[in-house]
């Protein structure tokens, strides 16, 4: 009888470890950058994940500062094989990590997702994750430059808010008029430093230029198109008295009314416009473009690096939620990106009124047609090549370089750093 009692205790110890080991959720380590943008909205997915899918926990590691941090991180972490499940990194590091086999490829999940076309991912969006073919990110948080400006500032002027000009320098000469207008202000400020070379490429690529020949052994962003693009920011400084300050120093200066002109990414709009409430009338325009140019989408991707196969299901279901329409929604509310899902937009339960009441964000809803890659850099050299770019764009602003002796030196230092 003992013997039964001792054996009936074992199996319901047994079955109860078992049935509490069943129900313990599936541990999701998640990365980011920029905590300042997307703290909250990554809290808000994952509650709301969790809420919907207990079988998962979401846990977030530190956030790093920028998409390159984000990058060298991953790349130190795979070493000792303690990569996060889920990574959202920039758009033009998704090659690297490709390039070092880190990234698992998402292809075999979206085949086997059923009514995978109604799901609401644009060919088009899609790309912007995809390496020789092949999905290695989905679009969470997609971006396209764009101008604020201070319609008051304009005004005071003699500037029609409404007829923005469309040219650079249209928009150096408006700059300069409202700073003169207006004493102790500044003209304008281009972010030309935001997360490396992104403005810089935008410079080129919308002056129908390229980073590199279509065979990415010579540099070509010292043709024609980088040639007006590195005197555009000469210009700037020389001739609307950009000042040689931060983003940081910038953007307070704008939210408080003392900048007539910022040149940044549309993903800072929340958070500028929620800065300025009301204390003076925000307004957006498109980046200028000729030459049948073309803008860089900016933002960040979610990939999956974990070798776990069981990890890679439940991170591709928590991808699943994020980029979908109910994460797109409280991405969208949060930021000023736009999203990679189409779903949201249009619908009235979602993100179809926010548009219609935020006339600002559709400025790059509306930019979506010229959109093309952010270029990531062959080779090694990729977050190297950033630097020495920003190096030199940095020897314009403060004046201490000519604008063509610094694109030739740029030019020189990021040849010697392609792969050969």
């Amino acid at each position: 009888m003992r013997r039964i009692f001792i054996k009936s205790v074992l199996a319901t110890a047994m079955m109860s470890c078992g049935l509490a080991h069943a129900q313990s959720p599936v541990e999701i380590v998640v990365d980011y950058a920029f905590a300042s943008i997307f703290n909250d909205v990554h809290k808000e997915i994952a509650d709301a994940f969790m809420k919907k899918f207990p079988q998962y926990k979401i846990i977030f590691r530190a956030p790093t500062n920028s998409y390159e941090e984000a990058a060298e991180k991953a790349l130190r972490q795979s070493v000792t094989n303690q990569t996060a499940d889920v990574s959202y990194q920039g758009l033009n590091r998704v090659r690297v990590l490709v390039d070092r086999g880190i990234a698992v490829e998402m292809t075999p999940f979206i085949q086997s997702e059923k009514n995978w076309d109604q799901a609401g991912y644009d060919n088009a969006l899609l790309s912007l994750g995809q390496i020789n073919g092949k999905q290695y990110g989905i679009g969470f948080s997609l971006s396209t430059p764009i101008i604020y400006y201070n319609a008051d500032l304009l005004r005071k002027a003699g500037i029609t808010p409404d007829k923005f000009p469309t040219t650079w320098e249209g928009i150096l000469a408006v700059g300069k008029r409202a700073q003169q207008a207006t004493p102790k202000t500044d003209s304008i400020y281009i972010d030309w430093a935001v997360t490396g070379n992104w403005m810089w490429q935008t410079l080129i690529f919308s002056n129908g230029g390229s980073m590199l020949t279509k065979d990415e052994k010579k540099v070509a962003f010292d043709g024609p198109a980088g040639q007006e693009a590195i005197h555009i920011l000469d210009d700037a400084v020389k001739k609307a008295g950009m000042p040689n300050i931060s983003y940081e120093a910038a953007s307070q200066n704008f939210v408080v009314g003392n900048l007539a002109i910022m040149a940044t990414t549309t993903s800072r709009l929340g958070s500028i416009t929620q800065q300025i409430g009301k204390k003076f009338d925000l307004r957006t325009a498109k980046t200028p473009i000729k030459n049948n140019g073309r803008l860089p989408a900016g933002g960040n991707v979610a990939m999956i690096l974990t070798k776990d196969p069981a990890k890679q299901k439940a991170a591709w279901e928590y991808i699943k939620f994020a980029t979908g329409p109910i994460g797109a929604t409280y991405m969208v509310k949060s930021t000023g990106y736009f999203p990679a899902n189409t779903i949201p937009a249009n619908d009235p339960k979602l993100l179809k009124p926010f548009y219609e009441s935020h006339p600002n964000h559709l400025t790059a809803i509306e930019q979506l047609p010229v959109l093309t890659g952010w270029y990531a850099f062959p080779g090694n050299n990729g977050l190297k090549i950033t630097d020495v770019m920003t190096d030199h764009l940095q020897s314009v602003v403060s004046q201490e370089t000519a604008p063509d002796k610094a694109l030739q030196n740029m030019s020189r230092d990021v040849q010697a750093l392609l792969p050969r």
